[in-house]
């Protein structure tokens, strides 16, 4: 070749004549890589937050409406007045325990409640309940009733009661029984308890026409009469509760008597439990 043709050299790289980069090459697709990686920990940072908030406001909803269903069911089933204050609570997250058909505690609770003809404020827990029917695992409770109420529990013993007084640990019942016509007052503090099911009523100090007596020699003395005042007493007040219920303790507490119950997991399924109890053994 002739110098006139001579091949030119290709200029250096410069700011004046920079190297292109061709769309799509290897550097600039990795660099897209590097970009999508990055996003995905938020957009499943994102996802997590909305389906935490949709399962928060599910537990929101299922808080809000299952109280209300809980409270109209329990007053059908015990033909309570529609206005009965009745408080319904639950433990844990209720969304997981819907799903499941089954929610672990349910408590009720009401500040004054009327069951065959006896008032009180009553508080009921119950566990393992079904929600598409079938029977409770289990539930228990407290009845509360004040010194009337009481007297009226015990209305239909042959007990002389009239009145009865609370000091806790004891109950005075005073009421009067006749000799030869004559009224004569007697008053009789007791102990109560609970034994297999009945009122238990322990006797600690009596007194007859206002005399203070001693309860070993009275005993001894009036036969049968004495037997009733001063000895231990059995109280069925079974034909009291429905079946399905069974008294397990009795404690005078501030004034009120505290009863405790046992309750039958099958009573919301058997109806005979929900009948009155029998004293006939």
């Amino acid at each position: 070749m002739s110098d006139d043709n001579r091949t030119l050299p290709y200029p250096e790289p410069s700011d004046e004549h920079p190297t292109l980069v061709i769309p799509g090459s290897r550097d600039d697709r990795g660099d897209t890589g590097a970009t999508r990686r990055r996003r995905w920990p938020w957009v499943v940072l994102i996802v997590v937050v909305v389906l935490a908030a949709l399962v928060v406001a599910a537990e929101f909803v299922a808080r809000a409406v299952l109280p209300g269903a809980v409270r109209s069911i329990v007053i059908e089933q015990l033909d309570l007045p529609a206005d009965q204050q009745l408080d319904v609570e639950t433990e844990g997250l209720l969304v997981p325990q819907l799903v499941a058909g089954r929610l672990d505690t349910l408590r009720l609770s009401t500040d004054a409640i009327t069951l065959e003809g006896i008032t009180g404020a009553a508080d009921v827990t119950a566990t393992g309940v079904p929600l598409r029917g079938g029977d409770l695992d289990g539930a228990d409770g407290t009845i509360r009733i004040d010194q009337e109420q009481f007297t009226a529990l015990l209305s239909d013993t042959d007990l002389p009661v009239e009145t009865v007084e609370f000091a806790a640990p004891n109950a005075t019942l005073a009421g009067s029984f006749d000799v030869l016509g004559t009224a004569v007052p007697v008053s009789v503090t007791l102990t109560p308890g609970a034994v297999d099911g009945d009122l238990e009523l322990t006797p600690v100090a009596a007194s007859i026409g206002g005399v203070d007596i001693d309860l070993d020699r009275v005993g001894s003395s009036l036969g049968s009469l004495g037997a009733g005042i001063t000895e231990p007493r059995r109280v069925c007040i079974a034909d009291q509760l429905p079946a399905g219920l069974t008294l397990t303790g009795v404690e005078i507490v501030d004034g009120e008597a505290v009863i405790d119950i046992d309750v039958n997991g099958a009573i919301v399924t058997d109806e005979s439990l929900q009948e009155k109890g029998t004293c006939d053994r």
